[in-house]
């Protein structure tokens, strides 16, 4: 039978990172993934480029039943500390928007980075292998896996949630969450694209590919970025937000125009424009193709010289304040993340450590912390295995 000091579960973000700290200090670590590739979630994210951390990245940036739980780990290892990793491997990086920072060559380098960490610090990795049963000893664990039996002082538990099953996503971390007496919350699929009710889709799946910027809000939480329309629904950075708010029967309110005061452009180009189609005038603030599609819909049409002000503010009403009912989201296949898991009451916030079961943590989404779009969550899976892997 194999003895470790540490072994961690999942071979992802957060299991690597852990592991490469403990191994640093000395401590003897095996990661187990279940899959045939360790870290497939970082290879996919960013669109194969790595949104591997935000440079504004706060507590204010997470949802959680305790908003409280994330500042520990944050604040020990903020957005500026993996950075300076990222740039001591020579990784070259950009920042997109609102503090996004990604590789500019290939979401691999930040995978290799950290293999490269774990390497240094002796860790052990092991892919395609199953754990089958988790028993807690007197002192420490015994696990019975496809590869063998094992045994730990500290085990620690980075499976992350249920987003993206093909990426190799499980329950795991919540059966032995319930198994060693924690409470797992309700779970459901994050930072997910919207897909439409028959009626909304007939006249705006034409529209699939255009993208445009908006403000949407849901539930008092608004955000401002672009907007996707797909040949399911609506999607892009604005809708992934805003999904982490919305529950299944609300609905989602959208300003196509956020930085303008429409009616008063509209009653501007009516001065400019008088013989001008509204249509025409419509198409220099969106496409054509969109400004078609939702003047059809609404039946907004005319020369500018007849449309009084009633009707110019009605148009600008129903344009600053779209108002639209999701059918439902895309669900676990395609969503970034999973909202909820498990309840952080029930682990230290300074250690990762259960609190019923000593030995045993759990780091990255398992948990009930789940990050806003642009790296949040990676940024989290890096502290939490921080966190975790200073005193395994």
């Amino acid at each position: 039978m194999q003895q470790f000091d540490v072994i961690i579960i999942g071979g992802g973000a957060s299991g690597l990172m852990c592991a490469a700290v403990a191994g640093y200090r000395g401590r003897s670590v095996l990661v187990i993934e279940h899959t045939r590739k360790l870290g497939r979630k970082i290879l996919m994210s960013g669109g194969g480029r790595c949104n591997f951390t935000n440079i504004h990245n706060s507590a204010a940036n997470f949802l959680s039943g305790n908003p409280h739980f994330s500042k520990s780990a944050l604040s020990r290892y903020p957005a500026a500390q993996f950075i300076e990793l990222v740039e001591r491997h020579g990784v070259e990086f950009h920042e997109k928007t609102l503090g996004q920072l990604f590789c500019n060559e290939s979401s691999k380098e930040i995978l290799q980075l950290l293999l490269t960490e774990c390497e240094w610090a002796g860790v052990q990795l092991v892919t395609d292998t199953r754990v089958e049963s988790v028993e807690a000893l007197e002192k420490g664990f015994h696990l019975s896996t496809s590869g063998g039996e094992l045994q730990c002082e500290s085990l620690v538990i980075a499976t992350g949630g249920l987003s993206i099953p093909n990426g190799g996503a499980t329950g795991f971390a919540y059966d032995i969450a319930r198994q060693f007496g924690l409470s797992v919350g309700d779970v459901r699929a994050a930072l997910v694209p919207f897909t439409l009710q028959p009626y909304d889709l007939e006249y705006l799946k034409p529209l699939s590919g255009i993208s445009h910027d908006v403000s949407v809000s849901c539930n008092g939480t608004t955000f401002r970025e672009a907007m996707l329309f797909t040949h399911r629904g609506l999607s892009g950075p604005a809708m992934l937000q805003i999904s982490s708010y919305w529950n299944p029967g609300d609905t989602i309110q959208i300003d196509l125009f956020p930085n303008l005061d429409l009616f008063e452009w509209l009653k501007q180009q009516r001065n400019d424009h008088p013989k001008s189609e509204l249509l025409t005038q419509m198409s220099h603030l969106m496409s054509k193709r969109m400004a078609q599609a939702l003047c059809e819909h609404w039946q907004f049409s005319g020369h500018m010289a007849d449309l009084s002000n009633k009707r110019l503010e009605e148009i600008a009403q129903q344009l600053h304040h779209w108002t639209i009912k999701p059918g439902g989201t895309e669900g676990y296949r395609t969503a970034e993340v999973t909202l909820g898991g498990i309840d952080t009451d029930g682990v230290s916030s300074k250690t990762m450590e259960a609190k019923t079961q000593p030995g045993l943590y759990f780091i990255g989404e398992c948990l009930d912390v789940t990050g806003h779009l642009g790296g949040h969550n990676f940024q989290w899976a890096w502290a939490s295995g921080v966190a975790a892997g200073q005193v395994v």
